[in-house]
């Protein structure tokens, strides 16, 4: 078995259903075997050899008609007709069965093989039938009842007053019926695939239904040849009518995988027009000549002649409607080709070929309907905006169709791959085991990061994938909304991973969506305050400057942590308004010190800030405008930013740029836990580095050297380019003495001070101020 790693490789194919030859050539091994069998046997000999083959080529069919039926990535309708078809074919395998059981070469069809046969005719009726079609009104109902009114009693009439004349003697009367009743089930059936084969909603290929017009054709032949042909023609057509029933219903099933296997799977044009829809007239005429050539042994010459001219006259008058109706399906055929390239372009996906959310969507729902298993993959490529911002629009449009190629490929044929917009992706799954659904989801990661080569270039593309089992009762809409959650989940663990969902994950969107909303009406009532850390000159003790730290008191909560609503005003947007709250009160609050107390006032307050601000086109301006209006100079504002927001794309480097040009002061936050920390100084405008306090944990203990080695490095680095160096997190006067020991100048930490309101702040500024305190 092919792992689902292995499945989801690199290619060109773009199969959404692969041929299966194999059914195929099984059935027309069958009709092969029973020719040579014909050819060489004893003429004495037993005849049971020969029956064998009808249901061996049945099955052969069934499995052909099935595999369409069964596959997710089909639309709706042709996997019902092909399941019907499926079960035709069952029917028609049991009757060939009995025929074994019975190997006899009697003429007529013995009623315990008419049976299963005509429900068999009956299923693939309603196959036909339940195809795509125009509204019917009541008038075109009774057009189709009438026309297969009038082919059953020509056909009838055709079978008492002809056929069953010729039949031997002796002949049984349920063996006559039998095959009488079994030709003209045929024949109406002939009359619904016409009928329906011609709708301009058809969406099986024109091709498969002219070939599956064979099976009925052959049943009216045989049923005919069987009453009237002679012992060894009765033979022949006894046992090569079923292997090549199967042949055809195998053959049509190929040329509909083959149609399928193309890109997008759509029909290849409009069904042309049938010979069976002339089956009406044909029956007319039929049953005229059987009308003339009864009454021409009774009529004298000048009624032949009145009989003969009626003929003509409803024969031109037959001609001409023909001729309309040709007119009429020329020009439908453009309407017929619009509508299919409609319908194909509102259930697919215009960029990559893939289905679109639409028929995903429709294709869950039905699968959840029919009570069978189903799991969904949904799958984000990772950073994909930064391909777009990059590379252009054009190149993320390729790797998207790259991606759709892999997906399409690695997919199981019960598998639906989809795009349902942007740069997110589904996989539609026939299983409810987790265990399989995880595998497939690890190999959809796993194919996903071979190198893609787009252009001239060879990009990465990594993904999150969220997975959900479908519950019981589940509808479509829970199983998605499901699987988005879990991939959200997969993204906050830290991208190009997969989560399955857990009921309590829901319960984490559900509080965090609350608190977003009452984060909002926090902003709007005044609900958010401000602490300050003072940052020290931990060499003179004296205060230097305060970072800005936001508290939440809600109003039936209490205190709510930042490590809480912090993430969620960021996941939600809020952080805008949120960060633009706090940068205005920070700096407020710094100009009332500085008014207030003069040179004891602290010259500098720090203000964290999110990635999303600085994406924010407007957030230099905002700045600007909050430091005109407090009085302030930029050199009195630090902006603090961790290393994953200053790499976010060219937006936040510029950003920086404008705001070191205009004279704020940047500090880059929780410095070294990154990778790229070096490159960054290089890279940004950096005036602070504040060592994360990782390194001050423990560096006192002397067992980790690498967290000395790191905490003697920064200090030593910042003192070559003239940076400023701050040690967050200290707590203990032995870490404060190492840090001084080590170079560092300026420090903040719970061993200091905590954060403190305003008017406490106020007073440990002035305390500093006046005299040296002993930190």
């Amino acid at each position: 078995m092919t792992s689902p790693a292995t499945r989801l490789g690199t290619g060109n194919a773009r199969m959404q259903v692969r041929p299966g030859p194999l059914p195929l050539v099984a059935a027309a091994a069958t009709v092969a075997a029973v020719l040579v069998w014909l050819l060489v046997r004893d003429p004495h000999g037993s005849i049971r050899p020969g029956f064998a083959a009808g249901p061996i080529a049945m099955a052969a069919a069934f499995f052909a008609c099935h595999r369409i039926g069964r596959a997710v990535v089909v639309a709706r309708p042709v996997r019902a007709f092909w399941r019907l078809y499926s079960h035709s074919a069952i029917c028609v395998g049991i009757g060939a069965a009995v025929s074994f059981g019975l190997s006899n070469n009697r003429p007529g069809i013995s009623p315990y093989v008419a049976v299963p046969l005509l429900l068999g005719v009956a299923l693939l009726m309603l196959a036909f039938m339940q195809l795509p079609r125009q509204k019917r009104s009541a008038l075109r109902w009774a057009q189709l009842m009438l026309d297969g009114a009038t082919v059953a009693v020509a056909g009838a009439l055709f079978f008492w007053y002809v056929v069953l004349q010729l039949a031997p003697p002796g002949l049984g009367a349920f063996t006559q019926y039998g095959a009488a009743i079994v030709g003209v089930g045929g024949l109406v059936a002939l009359v619904v695939i016409g009928r329906a084969a011609m709708s301009p909603a058809s969406v099986v290929d024109p091709m498969a239904l002219r070939i599956l017009a064979v099976p009925p054709f052959t049943g009216v032949v045989v049923s005919v040849l069987l009453i009237v042909g002679g012992e060894t023609g009765r033979l022949w057509l006894s046992v090569l009518s079923v292997p090549a029933i199967g042949a055809a219903m195998a053959l049509a099933a190929y040329r509909q995988q083959v149609v399928l296997a193309r890109p997008g799977g759509a029909p290849t044009g409009p069904p042309r027009r049938s010979f069976t829809n002339v089956l009406p007239i044909a029956a007319v005429v039929a049953t005229t000549a059987l009308v003339i050539t009864m009454s021409a042994r009774q009529l004298n010459s000048g009624q032949r002649v009145v009989i003969v001219g009626a003929v003509l006259i409803a024969a031109f008058v037959v001609a001409r409607q023909l001729l309309g109706r040709r007119a009429g399906d020329l020009i439908l055929e453009g309407v017929r080709r619009q509508q299919a390239e409609l319908e194909h372009l509102a259930m697919h996906d215009s960029l990559t070929g893939l289905a679109n959310r639409a028929r995903f969507q429709a294709a869950l729902a039905e699968r959840l309907t029919a009570h069978r298993d189903a799991s969904v993959l949904m799958i984000d490529i990772d950073d994909f905006k930064t391909v777009n911002d990059t590379m252009g629009h054009a190149t993320g449009d390729q790797l998207l169709c790259e991606v759709a190629q892999r997906l399409r490929q690695g997919s199981a044929e019960t598998h639906l791959p989809a795009r349902l917009g942007a740069d997110e992706f589904a996989v539609l799954l026939d299983t409810e085991d987790p265990e399989a659904a995880e595998e497939i989801a690890a190999g959809v990661l796993a194919a996903l990061t071979v190198p893609f080569r787009v252009g001239e270039h060879q990009l990465l593309a990594h993904a999150s994938i969220g997975v959900a089992l479908a519950g019981q009762g589940d509808s479509a809409e829970e199983v998605l909304r499901n699987a988005d959650i879990a991939l959200h989940e997969a993204k906050a663990a830290g991208k190009a991973s997969w989560a399955r969902f857990e009921p309590r994950m829901r319960q984490e969107v559900v509080n965090l969506a609350r608190l977003g909303s009452e984060l909002h009406n926090a902003i709007i009532r005044h609900e958010l305050y401000l602490m300050y850390q003072p940052v020290f000159d931990i060499v003179t003790g004296r205060m230097a400057g305060a970072e800005a730290l936001v508290r939440w008191n809600h109003p039936t909560r209490g205190n709510v942590p930042p490590s809480e609503f912090v993430p969620v005003a960021e996941r939600s947007g809020l952080i805008l308004p949120l960060g633009g709250w706090v940068l205005r009160e920070a700096c407020r609050q710094l100009a009332a010190w500085q008014a207030a107390h003069g040179t004891a006032a602290i010259s500098s307050i720090n203000v964290n800030v999110a990635a999303r601000q600085l994406r924010d086109p407007g957030f230099v301006d905002e700045v600007a405008a909050v430091l005109g209006e407090t009085g302030l100079l930029p050199a009195n504002l630090v902006l603090e930013v961790t290393e994953s927001s200053v790499l976010d794309g060219r937006q936040v480097r510029g950003t920086l740029e404008a705001l070191h040009a205009l004279g704020v002061k940047l500090a880059l936050d929780d410095f070294g836990t990154g990778q790229s920390s070096l490159s960054l100084l290089r890279a940004f405008p950096v005036d602070v580095l504040k060592l994360d306090k990782s390194f001050v944990d423990g560096i006192c203990d002397g067992e980790d050297r690498g967290r000395l080695a790191v905490a003697a490095a920064v200090a030593q680095l910042a003192d070559n380019l003239d940076l400023y160096a701050v040690a967050e997190g200290i707590e203990s006067a032995d870490q404060l003495d190492r840090l001084r020991q080590m170079g560092y100048r300026l420090g903040q930490g719970y061993h200091m001070a905590k954060p403190l309101p305003p008017g406490e702040m106020a007073a440990l500024m002035l305390g500093t101020a006046t005299t040296s305190v002993t930190v």
